[in-house]
Formats: C-alpha cells, sequence, structure tokens
C-alpha cells in the first residue's frame, strides 16, 4: 500500500477523534446547563439579588481631594443616579470642587451630563428580576447567563468610568484662569494634581455589586458538584 493510500486513513481517523471529542463536549456543556439548582444555591441567589438594592444606597465610587487649603479633604461620592459632596461644617464639598474645577477650566460636575445615573439603576432593577427569575427556574442555564451579562456590564460600566474621566481631564477651556495641560484623574488610588493629592477607590456599592457575581459564582459551584455516594452498609 502506498504512503498516500496510508494518509487517507489517517486523516480520517483524526476527523473522526475531533469530531468525537467535540460531540462529548457538546454533551458535557449540555448537561451542565441541564443542572437543577439545588435549594442553597437559589438561596445564595437570592441574598445576591438583595445586594443590588443595597448597592443603590450606598457610594459605587468616592474621591477625595487634599490640599494645604482643604487639609480635611473634599469629598465626592458617585452613586448609581447621583452626585454627592460632603458636608463638613455645613460646606458643600461638590461646590468646591466645581469652583476649582473652573479656575482651570474643567467642566463642572453636573448630574445631567451623566448618563450613568440613568441607566445603572435601570440595569441593576432588571439583573434583580433576572436573579429572581433564575430562583424560580431553578436551572444552571439560567444562573450562568445572568452571571455573564452582569459580567459584561461591569466590564461596560467601568470603561465608561475611565473614558469620562478623561474626558473631564481633557477638555479644558483654553481661556481658563489658571493653565494646566490635560491630565487623567486618578481612577484607582492616588496622583497628584498641581498642589492637590487626589485618592480615587470604590465604594461599598462596588463592593456589594462584586459580591453578587461572587455568590453567583458559589451558587454555580455547589450545584456544579456531584453529591457525594451514601456509604456502603456495613
Amino acid at each position: 500500500m502506498s504512503s498516500a493510500q496510508t494518509a487517507i486513513p489517517m486523516k480520517a481517523t483524526r476527523s473522526r477523534t475531533a469530531g468525537s471529542r467535540w460531540d462529548s463536549f457538546l454533551e458535557k456543556s449540555t448537561r451542565f446547563f441541564d443542572l437543577p439548582l439545588r435549594g442553597t444555591s437559589r438561596l445564595l441567589t437570592l441574598i445576591a439579588a438583595s445586594l443590588l438594592v443595597l448597592a443603590l444606597i450606598f457610594p459605587l465610587w468616592s474621591m477625595t481631594l487634599y490640599s494645604n487649603q482643604f487639609p480635611d479633604g473634599l469629598n465626592l461620592y458617585i452613586y448609581a443616579n447621583s452626585l454627592q459632596g460632603g458636608h463638613p461644617q455645613g460646606r458643600d464639598d461638590l461646590k468646591e470642587i466645581n469652583t476649582l474645577n473652573h479656575y482651570i477650566g474643567m467642566h463642572s460636575l453636573v448630574e445631567s451630563d451623566f448618563n450613568e445615573f440613568k441607566w445603572i439603576p435601570l440595569m441593576l432593577g432588571i439583573f434583580f428580576i433576572l436573579a429572581l427569575r433564575t430562583i424560580v427556574i431553578g436551572k444552571m442555564s439560567s444562573l450562568v447567563d445572568t452571571a455573564v451579562l452582569f459580567g459584561w456590564f461591569g466590564i461596560f460600566s467601568l470603561w465608561t468610568f475611565y473614558h469620562k474621566l478623561w474626558l473631564y481631564g481633557h477638555s479644558l477651556d483654553p481661556t481658563a484662569a489658571v493653565k494646566v495641560p490635560p491630565f487623567m484623574p486618578p481612577a484607582f488610588g492616588s496622583k497628584q494634581l498641581a498642589n492637590f493629592t487626589v485618592f480615587s477607590y470604590p465604594g461599598a456599592g462596588s463592593y456589594l455589586l462584586l459580591g453578587f457575581l461572587l455568590l453567583l459564582g458559589v451558587a454555580a459551584l455547589l450545584s456544579w458538584q456531584k453529591p457525594k455516594a451514601p456509604e456502603a452498609a456495613s
């Protein structure tokens, strides 16, 4: 038999092997997504849904600006649907920050400029409903869908936050009283901006959203694990 004739069956064998592996993968995936959710997993999903409600109450992000003029710091809190400044001793920190922004030609921080304050609460409400739907349906497929969609929502939300900071720091009025080069305010960590040291960190709301995703992951893991076989009678 020639080498060419021998190669044909070998290719056919490899093709059948690859097809068999693919079929096996699809079969395992189907079994995984068809798994029922255990009671513990449903309870964890319910707890996760409650975290979304709490995330509307606590700030998602906070920024603090320190300088010799403000040694106690100017505080800015970013909620899912609003901007709020600190109010130490009757001072409005958001107003003070906007005054400083005006001197360097930065746009004032106004809630109406943030479309995020409209769609973020809406999306949290949708994911709350999806979590309840997952509890009722009780299938792994629904749980995974909710977790994956929420992951994409989180990534997109972080991207819009970074992009918004970049726009604010790079859209300066050239006629401003104080000339500063375009800059990127810190999204995470600290940064020196002129005579201010700016600290930016996630707020409790962001940790609650992360907790939502982690609880869904734990719920999936608990329902994926095989139950222990009963011990044989002695």
